[in-house]
């Protein structure tokens, strides 16, 4: 007998929906995050945010040390998908404006909660096992 010939032997259990029916963000926006922050280069724009609450673009670009043209494209992308917000504001000794960035609520939330937290457990793991 085959494989696809099988009967089941008991039904496949289906997960509870992911989101509750009210919730303020769609399951499509909250993947968008995930994929987001999985690339090496956001995920280190974020940290760096994180770490120092608010940067301009030059500050934080210098910091993480990204081509130009890269740099932008990458903290569009988390502007774009809601984990980073960017405002402008104008200095006291300037005739313009200056572009600021720091980390939305959800920007922290998915570090400390998502990537953060597993390699926390990683090396809480290797510290009681070594």
């Amino acid at each position: 007998m085959s494989e696809t010939d099988r009967q089941p032997t008991e039904e496949v259990r289906q997960p509870e929906p992911p989101l509750p029916e009210d919730s303020g963000l769609t399951l499509k926006e909250y993947l968008a995050m995930q994929q987001a922050i999985g690339h090496p280069t956001r995920f280190r724009i974020l940290r760096t945010l994180a770490a120092n609450d608010e940067l301009s673009a030059a500050d934080l670009k210098a910091a993480v040390d990204v081509a130009s043209h890269n740099f932008h494209y990458h903290l569009d992308e988390l502007v774009d998908v809601g984990l980073v917000d960017k405002r402008q504001r104008r200095t006291a000794d300037s005739q313009g404006f200056y572009t600021y960035y720091q980390p939305t609520a959800m920007g922290r939330g998915i570090l400390k909660h998502g990537v953060e937290e597993l390699m926390r457990r990683e090396r809480e793991f290797n510290d009681a096992y070594s």
